[in-house]
């Protein structure tokens, strides 16, 4: 078994790239309760964003896009203002191994912005939803996950989508409108509407 797995390894066979998502990578995609987003600017900070609950579409085969609820920053909106690359990676934490990166680039798209309502059709807005991520998908990569460890699934948890519920409109808005830079200081733009939990 070793050898076959070093031979597997000498030969580079765990990696293998496609310019779009096929029916096997969607399929994977469907199965993960968690998500994690990569962006960067030309200076500054490397933001790396875990995410939950069932916020992560495939719009066609090269669109993707995910729904994004106001948290303790706005990093990913601020980098891809002006740059644009962002790097989406699924992991199985079960049978078969296997990791799934998506290279593209994305922008932000706002409430308040034209393509808002045909994109907000295809999730179920949560309390707290600030803008919804588009991204253009420039290569698929999937490799072994041969490291990562096994674990299960227990639930999502509750708590940003209580605290956003909890505060009234006047209070949510404020406080979207103190959001306003990265921590690097690069300017984002702030949400229009407020998303409760009637909404």
């Amino acid at each position: 078994m070793a050898g076959r797995l070093g031979a597997a390894l000498a030969n580079g066979a765990m990696a293998e790239f496609s310019e779009t998502l096929t029916d096997k990578h969607v399929e994977m995609i469907g199965k993960q309760p968690v998500f994690f987003t990569a962006t960067a600017a030309a200076d500054g900070r490397i933001n790396l964003s875990p995410k939950g609950y069932d916020a992560f579409r495939v719009l066609s085969p090269g669109r993707v896009a995910y729904l994004d609820l106001g948290g303790s920053g706005n990093e990913t909106h601020a980098h891809l203002s002006i740059d644009g690359r962002i790097t989406i990676m699924f992991c199985n934490f079960d049978r078969p191994a296997l990791i799934l990166r998506i290279y593209g680039r994305g922008r932000a798209v706002l409430p308040q912005d034209d393509e808002w309502e045909a994109l907000a059709t295809h999730f179920a807005l949560l309390p707290g939803t600030r803008q919804i991520f588009v991204i253009e998908v420039d290569s698929v990569q999937t490799s072994c996950g041969w490291g990562v460890p096994f674990m299960a699934f227990e639930r999502e948890r509750e708590t940003l989508q209580k605290a956003h519920a909890g505060l009234d409109e006047e209070a949510w808005m404020a406080k979207a409108r103190g959001r306003t830079k990265s921590i690097d200081g690069i300017p984002t733009r702030v949400t229009t509407r407020y998303f409760g939990p009637a909404s």
